[in-house]
């Protein structure tokens, strides 16, 4: 299959030429590294994502500038890439002390399992990268339109196991995917380019211009889906026989992005198209990259995700051109189904005499402030005890390989340093996710991790008024309709619409088994709870047999749907 768009097809977006003309993703890269000024180019600044760090403005900053003209405050956001979210005592210690030399103080563990530096200066840049490859972790591929860091779910059950053979999975596929260019090692580990003739390199899967747009890989267990593997563009739902992954059904088209008021764009979950050998995974991975590579869309970049190729096309149709890509010849499907979610949080065995704590991190945000120490609470329990690390699609972290005595120690830790043990948090906060947003993201039109916990105290308020406390509801803000917490599966998804005002969609499940739909569209940050509370109450009244408040409002779905003006719900 060629790589090459025929002439016939649309115009390519800038961003495909800038890819093509980038020589393998050198850019002039290490020229501006080495120059005096404090930003890139605007072709430099999309080749930078593939290395993993997008270049952004302190927008905080921005507000304070007056129109006289004082120059934006230009920063970076560095991303490690972590398969199945794993990091060693060593690893996470080496970047926390980084977080104080390069960034603004502070990590930030990601929805993807990954952990981001924030406030990284163009200075600073090539330091945070080198220092981050120091540690045998990488950024190559956390951004751009490659592969990103595959999911798995980290719980650390002893080796062999079920688990672990997801996550050695999720490591094989992450290797295998990861971009070929020389340019990452030349730029960030030795400074100068080390191969004059760059028509050597070769990215025999992704070719020139690699990818139309990122691409998203999770594994998960059906009992156990806490990587929300219906939102990926390749889901990988295991099938276990006798202690054993044997096989995975194939999902392919899940992504949360869409643009409001672009009603060809929308939220999809991905759709189960075949069914592959554990033994065939890598090949089989390789098969769809290789047609999303040949046939997604290079022309709109709003519309070149692979779930719009599943959508226009339809199951059958991609089924039958994806077997002319697989290793040989495309099973159905398998009757797999999701049925469950764990959160991991808490204290567990871990099967091999060895226990873990899994502790809930608000909003994935590792800070000191105030009275709240986390980020000195978290160094305490690495250095006292050196556990392996696991990240969480919820945005917390797992420590491992502990011995059954540490529990006592870990909550004395956790109460010197203020912070509440899992046990204690609501289910309400151990459901909650929130992006970045303002005052990092570019693309952010509204605040959501600073907007977050003030909305959820509120809400647990209210929860514990009308008695429901104790029900799993998941809640997901983000400060822009691209998604990046999969906000659009959850209970109450609010995704930032304008300012201060925001669409609320309900409906979703903790589950991750459907999207949500739109409920009521630009509310008023400080009204979001008042706009719930008619729906909680009425969910109170009217709930049966346990029933939950996304199924509950799938059934009144025709009464409460607002008017899609602002969002496109994907077909069904």
């Amino acid at each position: 299959m060629s790589n090459d768009a025929p002439s016939s097809e649309p115009k390519r977006s800038a961003v495909e030429a800038m890819k093509e003309t980038s020589r393998y993703l050198r850019g002039s890269i290490i020229e501006t590294l080495q120059g005096e000024v404090d930003h890139f180019s605007d072709a430099d600044k999309n080749l930078l994502k593939f290395h993993g760090t997008y270049q952004q403005e302190d927008r905080d900053a921005r507000k304070a500038r007056t129109q006289g003209g004082v120059r934006k405050h230009y920063m970076f956001m560095v991303r490690c890439k972590i398969p199945a979210g794993r990091v060693t005592a060593d690893q996470y210690l080496a970047l926390d002390a980084m977080a104080s030399q390069y960034a603004n103080g502070t990590l930030r563990f990601t929805s993807r399992q990954g952990i981001q530096f924030h406030g990284v200066l163009k200075g600073d840049l090539h330091g945070t990268i080198a220092g981050i490859n120091q540690t045998l972790l990488t950024t190559l591929g956390a951004c751009g339109d490659v592969e990103r860091n595959v999911m798995a779910c980290p719980a650390p059950d002893a080796e062999g196991s079920v688990r672990h053979q997801l996550q050695e999975a999720a490591r094989l596929l992450a290797t295998q995917l990861a971009p070929r260019t020389r340019a990452y090692h030349e730029i960030w580990i030795n400074g100068q380019a080390l191969n004059k003739d760059e028509s050597e390199t070769v990215e025999p899967l992704y070719g020139k211009t690699y990818l139309p747009r990122k691409f998203k890989t999770g594994l998960a267990l059906p009992e156990d889906n806490c990587i929300d593997v219906y939102a990926q563009d390749l889901g990988l739902l295991a099938h276990v026989q006798g202690g054993q992954i044997v096989g995975y059904n194939v999902l392919v088209g899940g992504g949360m992005g869409m643009t409001h008021g672009n009603a060809n764009t929308f939220p999809f979950m991905a759709r189960p198209i075949c069914y592959t050998r554990a033994e065939d995974l890598v090949p089989t991975a390789e098969a769809v990259i290789k047609l999303f590579r040949d046939h997604g869309n290079r022309a709109d970049r709003k519309r070149a995700r692979i779930k719009y190729l599943v959508h226009d096309w339809g199951v059958e149709r991609f089924r039958a051109v994806l077997a002319e890509y697989l290793p040989g010849p495309l099973q159905a499907p398998l009757p797999l189904e999701v049925t469950g979610f764990e959160t991991h949080l808490g204290w567990h065995p871990q099967g091999n005499g060895k226990w873990y704590y899994g502790l809930s991190v608000e909003n994935g945000r590792v800070k000191d402030e105030g009275t709240l120490r986390l980020r000195t609470c978290l160094r305490t329990l690495v250095q006292r005890f050196r556990p392996e690390l696991r990240l969480t699609a919820l945005q917390d972290v797992l420590l491992c390989d502990l011995p059954g005595t540490a529990l006592a120690e870990i909550n004395r830790v956790l109460e010197e340093h203020g912070i509440t043990p899992s046990e204690k948090v609501s289910p309400v906060q151990k459901y909650s996710l929130a992006c970045p947003a303002i005052p990092t993201c570019g693309l952010a039109i509204s605040e959501a991790e600073r907007a977050l916990p003030l909305i959820i105290d509120e809400l647990e308020l209210e929860l514990q008024r009308l008695g429901l406390s104790e029900i799993p509801l998941s809640v997901r803000m983000t400060g822009c309709p691209n998604g990046c917490v999969r906000p659009y599966q959850s209970d109450i998804g609010i995704v930032g619409r304008s300012g201060d005002k925001y669409t609320i969609f309900v409906g979703g499940e903790v589950e991750g088994r459907r999207l949500n739909f739109l409920y009521q569209d630009l509310v008023p940050r400080g009204e979001i709870v008042a706009v719930l509370r008619p729906l909680l109450e009425r969910f109170r009244s009217e709930r049966r047999n346990g029933e939950r408040f996304g199924d509950w409002c799938q059934a009144h779905r025709d009464e409460l749907s607002a008017p899609a003006h602002a969002h496109a719900a994907s077909p069904a």
